[in-house]
């Protein structure tokens, strides 16, 4: 498997799985953290939970599917320093413990920026 196959497979499960299981199947205790600190009530940041879960979903199809498309690479850049950056403002202990948004985000970039080289290389 290529390098280019590999990157789209790991960036794309990620969001599937980020959309999936810690917000759509079960709230995870650090989502409903995350959400809470926006200041919302409990139903509402349910809901933003459960939406952030299947738009992490779509866009993990999407990727999958549209990894070849410049602006969906660019948009998952963004979308990871963004999320990197809610965290670092909104709950910067998080950044400190295993599994945190460094150690995951971070490697995903890196991903993603080999794709864009490998999208650069055919034009």
């Amino acid at each position: 498997m290529s390098s280019e196959q590999i990157s789209r497979y790991i960036i794309g499960f990620s969001w599937l799985y980020h959309g999936i299981f810690p917000k759509l199947l079960h709230i995870a205790p650090l989502e409903k953290a995350m959400t809470a600190s926006l200041g919302f009530s409990d139903e509402i940041s349910y809901l933003i939970t459960k939406s952030a879960g299947l738009g992490e979903l779509i866009f993990g199809l999407i990727f999958i599917i549209f990894y070849k498309n410049r602006t969906v690479v660019m948009l998952n850049i963004a979308g990871l320093i963004g999320l990197l950056l809610f965290v670092a403002v909104l709950q910067p202990q998080l950044l400190l413990g295993a599994f945190n948004p460094v150690t995951t985000n971070i490697p995903l970039i890196g991903l993603s920026f080999i794709l864009l080289g490998k999208l650069q290389t055919r034009q």
